[in-house]
């Protein structure tokens, strides 16, 4: 049976999909869709779904944390486009055998994170879904339409830039998969891909500075969601491994389960980070704006003319465009 990639089978729905509108600046194929209102702002849509057995394991996934991560991984993508958070839609398909209480803490956890971004629920649907929890989320954003941060404005020349650690989420997978998430030593771990943090203040700051062209949020890996950005820029990108930032905990966890730290970094996904690009001359205040914002970021490569996303390790290079998780159908 022949088999999709999700970037395919969104390109082809992008290809049936010939209809506009006046209001519509960027319609499918960013973090989210822009659509103009009044008073030169936008409005940002996106949507995504959880899947039991797919996005989450109920073995070791508490109800509060699922309902935080719900959440947090449809405001990252406003964040991701420098936008600010405004209103939720949830739909819920329930199995048969879900206690009120499992619902009620899972939609506590759910509202604590929209409460956290002053942000509204404002309706959704319920129904049944057989035997296994699905989670379907709509955000609606709102900014400025001149600082909307797209994917498609890298230039060669520019400086890559990542906030936080990464792998973090996927090392944190992979010992709740082996139980060991209630070791103190990996808490940190295991929090990252329980109760992921959406960089909405930290992206908001950067789309309101001007220092950079072009964004998106790490849920898929840097190996491919770079790639998403080379793609729609027209260019390509080096990395240098020895700069992409790697959390103490990550390295002696990796090492235990036997690893490769430089695997979980570029394509474990889920790290709901920022990766951005900016010209060189514009790492100082870069610098400075992440230290107001109290997230760290590190420069781990350039933009260059071309296609791919090379990596270059232990002085060779090798192309790692689009190698980080990507749903096959």
């Amino acid at each position: 049976m022949e088999h999709f990639a999700e970037r395919n089978i969104i390109a082809a729905i992008a290809r049936q999909q010939a209809r506009t509108a006046a209001d519509l600046v960027r319609g499918i194929g960013d973090d989210c869709a822009v659509v103009r209102k009044a008073g030169g702002l936008v409005d940002l849509w996106t949507t995504d779904a959880l899947v039991e057995g797919v996005h989450f394991d109920l073995a070791w996934h508490p109800p509060e944390l699922l309902g935080r991560k719900a959440a947090s991984v449809n405001i990252s993508d406003i964040g991701a486009m420098g936008g600010r958070p405004r209103f939720a839609l949830l739909a819920l398909g329930l199995p048969a055998a879900c206690p009120k209480e499992f619902l009620d803490k899972m939609v506590a956890g759910f509202l604590d994170v929209l409460a956290e971004h002053d942000m509204v629920l404002v309706g959704g649907d319920t129904v049944y879904a057989g035997e296994r929890l699905l989670l379907s989320i709509t955000v609606c954003g709102e900014m400025a339409e001149k600082q909307v941060c797209y994917r498609s404005a890298a230039r060669p020349g520019d400086l890559v830039w990542v906030s936080g650690c990464l792998g973090n989420a996927a090392c944190g997978l992979e010992l709740c998969r082996q139980g060991w998430q209630g070791q103190e030593e990996y808490a940190l771990l295991c929090r990252a891909h329980l109760d992921p943090q959406p960089q909405v203040r930290l992206g908001r700051m950067l789309a309101e500075s001007g220092l950079i062209h072009a964004m998106m949020d790490i849920s898929d890996g840097l190996a491919t969601d770079l790639a998403h950005i080379c793609q729609g820029s027209g260019v390509g990108a080096e990395i240098m491994a020895e700069e992409v930032p790697l959390a103490g905990e990550l390295q002696k966890a990796a090492a235990a389960l036997q690893l490769s730290t430089m695997q979980l970094a570029l394509q474990g996904g889920e790290d709901y980070q920022l990766v951005f690009t900016s010209p060189a001359q514009n790492s100082g205040p870069l610098r400075n704006l992440s230290q107001e914002a109290g997230v760290d970021i590190a420069c781990v490569g350039r933009i260059v003319a071309g296609a791919q996303v090379m990596l270059r390790q232990d002085g060779e290079w090798r192309d790692i465009s689009f190698q980080g998780y990507e749903h096959r159908f």
